[in-house]
């Protein structure tokens, strides 16, 4: 009972809800020692597991044809039981975000609008890939508004809706268990690799000056980071040619490297925090194989 809670929850991707959390935090100015910082992850739990458990409510009928493997055809959760255990963690993870973390209540309250329209519309409509990206832009903005009401980071937050977005591309063809049309792989690609341009770009400038003005190499470093996103996307890219059920392990690969994004996001706040954000991928592509993460 308790691996079907789990497979609903698909829990082996909620670290990256609380690296994207703790991310837009730190860039808001936050401290990873205040007490709203934990309610912000607590929220942001509730949030995204609760929309899981409802994405899988809404798919019942599909999942019935398609994926009989899951745990509501099954027969080990009820699909009664999913409507409200998924509602109620979206109206605590809402309650808990606005009233006890202080986020602003317009911002929280657009994650949990688009949290369910694209749990009810991402079948029909191949435009929800937006959506999903939304979310996690709002979920970023969330946590910098707790500690900036009104001074929002949308930058970083769009960055990573556009690798959410890229992402979200390539799990749509899974589901079709073909292979990645070209537009939709030129997108998916574009979108992919716009986190690493910012730091990249950032790092070169000053590398360049420090090596013209005094022959400093050291200022290079920060490029281990964009390196390292980089192997890891084109590691999946290549992976997802293959097509199949190879698109499946892209995904996968895919969703473990958010942590990388948010690495390089709080990389000039804390490069340390960004170095263990950095270490979880790895870790994440384990949890997997106990339980799946799409």
């Amino acid at each position: 009972m308790i691996r079907a809670w789990l497979e609903l929850a698909r829990i082996s991707n909620l670290p990256t809800v609380w690296t994207n959390v703790t991310a837009g935090w730190l860039l808001a100015g936050g401290e990873l020692v205040e007490p709203r910082l934990g309610w912000l992850l607590l929220a942001g739990s509730l949030l995204y597991t609760g929309g899981m458990i409802l994405n899988d409510a809404a798919d019942a009928r599909f999942d019935a044809e398609h994926r009989q493997e899951r745990p509501i055809p099954q027969g080990q959760v009820r699909l009664s039981t999913a409507w409200a255990v998924g509602l109620g963690m979206m109206a605590v993870g809402w309650a808990m975000a606005v009233l006890l973390a202080t986020a602003h209540m317009g911002i929280t309250s657009a994650l949990v609008a688009c949290i369910l329209f694209y749990d009810l519309y991402h079948k029909p409509w191949s435009g929800a890939v937006w959506v999903m990206g939304a979310c996690r832009v709002l979920l970023f903005l969330m946590a910098t508004s707790a500690h900036e009401p009104w001074h929002f980071h949308q930058a970083p937050a769009l960055i990573l809706g556009s690798y959410i977005v890229g992402l979200t591309l390539v799990a749509r063809q899974e589901a079709k268990k073909g292979t990645v049309p070209l537009p939709s792989r030129l997108l998916s690609i574009g979108l992919l690799c716009i986190p690493a341009l910012p730091p990249t770009w950032k790092t070169l400038n000053l590398a360049i000056q420090g090596m013209t003005t005094l022959g400093d190499f050291s200022q290079l470093a920060p490029l281990l980071l964009p390196g390292l996103f980089a192997v890891w996307v084109l590691n999946a890219l290549r992976v997802m040619r293959q097509g199949g059920p190879s698109i499946g392990q892209a995904v996968g690969l895919l969703l473990a490297g958010i942590p990388l994004v948010d690495a390089l996001a709080v990389s000039h706040v804390s490069m340390p925090l960004a170095c263990g954000f950095a270490l979880l991928p790895p870790g994440l592509r384990l949890w997997q194989r106990w339980i799946a993460a799409t």
